[in-house]
C-alpha cells in the first residue's frame, strides 16, 4: 500500500500534469448560484460551472479541514500553533505578533472566520501538513472527496495562484459540506466581530448584519477573483446557500446576493432560527 503523504504526491503531479486550458481562469469571470439547501435544488445560476479564482473563499476548506482535524483528534482547540516567519509574512490580513509567537487553534478558527486572517490559515497548513504546498494537496484531494470536481487548491489562504480554481457550484457544494458534516462549528460563522487579546475587531461580511437569517459564511477579494461571497440564510423553515463570484464591487456583491435571497427565500423574521442541511446539490452527489 502506498503511504498516505506518498498518495498525495502522486495526486498532485497528477494535478499539475493537467492542461493548462483545465486550470486557466479567466480573470473575474461573474458567476453565481443559489441552492435550496434541503432539496439540492438549484433556483438560480449564471455561468455556476465557469473556472474562476477563489481569493479568501480558499479559507472554507482551510476550515473544513481544521475541523476535521479537531474531531479526529490531531487538533486540539487549546493547542498553540507557531507562527513562522512564512506566516508572518502574508499580507493584508494578519494577527501580526510576529514570527515564532504562537496562537491557538481557537483564535486561528475565528481569526479565519471574522478578519480573513492569512497567517492563521498558513499556521494550520503548516501544523496540519509541514507546507503550504502539501496543505494544498491534502485541501485539493478532500475538495474531489466532496464533489467539487473543478477546484485545484494550492495555498491555505486564498493569495493569488493562477493555478487555484473553483466554479460557483463547487462552492456551494462547500458550504453545504461545512454545514452538513459540521453543524456545530458552523454556528462561529455567524460572529459579526472577535476579540483578539484585548483587542476588538468587526468581520467582514456585511450579509450577516444586512440580511435578517443571514449565518455565515465567508468572502473574498482579490483583484484577478473580484468581490466573492459563499453565504447561507433561512427563515425558519427553509434555507438556501447563495455564492456570488467575479463581482465588480463590494456593493455590487452585496446587492447581488441579497437580490437573489429576497426573490426565492422571501420574508425573514428577524427570529428565524436555524434548520438542520440534509441534501447535496441536485445530480451532484460526491
Amino acid at each position: 500500500m502506498i503511504p498516505r503523504l506518498s498518495r498525495l504526491y502522486l495526486l498532485a503531479l497528477l494535478y499539475l500534469s493537467l492542461p493548462l486550458t483545465a486550470i486557466n481562469a479567466q480573470a473575474a469571470t461573474h458567476a453565481n448560484i443559489l441552492v435550496d439547501a434541503e432539496t439540492g435544488q438549484v433556483l438560480e445560476a449564471t455561468n455556476a460551472d465557469a473556472l474562476t479564482y477563489p481569493a479568501s473563499l480558499t479559507k472554507m476548506m482551510t476550515l473544513y479541514l481544521t475541523f476535521e482535524a479537531l474531531h479526529s483528534g490531531r487538533f486540539s482547540w487549546d493547542q498553540r500553533l507557531v507562527i513562522s516567519k512564512n506566516a508572518n509574512d502574508k499580507e493584508p490580513y494578519k494577527f501580526a505578533i510576529g514570527a515564532g509567537n504562537t496562537i491557538s487553534v481557537r483564535e486561528a478558527v475565528m481569526g479565519m472566520v471574522v478578519l480573513s486572517t492569512n497567517d492563521a490559515a498558513t499556521a494550520v497548513a503548516e501544523t496540519l501538513a509541514g507546507s503550504e504546498a502539501a496543505f494544498g494537496v491534502v485541501m485539493t484531494v478532500k475538495a474531489h472527496a466532496l464533489g467539487m470536481n473543478d477546484t485545484v487548491f494550492t495555498n491555505p489562504s486564498g493569495l493569488p495562484d493562477p493555478a487555484q480554481v473553483t466554479t460557483a457550484t463547487d462552492m456551494a457544494r462547500l458550504g453545504l459540506a461545512l454545514i452538513r458534516d459540521y453543524p456545530e462549528e458552523y454556528k462561529l460563522f455567524a460572529s459579526r466581530g472577535m476579540t483578539f487579546r484585548s483587542m476588538k475587531f468587526r468581520g467582514h461580511n456585511p450579509f450577516l448584519v444586512r440580511y435578517p437569517g443571514a449565518d455565515g459564511i465567508k468572502t473574498g477579494y482579490t483583484k484577478a477573483a473580484g468581490y466573492n461571497i459563499v453565504t447561507s440564510a433561512t427563515n425558519g423553515e427553509r434555507r438556501l446557500v447563495g455564492v456570488v463570484l467575479g463581482a465588480a464591487s463590494n456593493d455590487a456583491r452585496n446587492t447581488e446576493i441579497i437580490g437573489m435571497f429576497d426573490k426565492h427565500l422571501g420574508p425573514v423574521p428577524v427570529s428565524a432560527s436555524q434548520k438542520p442541511i440534509q441534501a447535496q446539490i441536485q445530480g451532484q452527489q460526491p
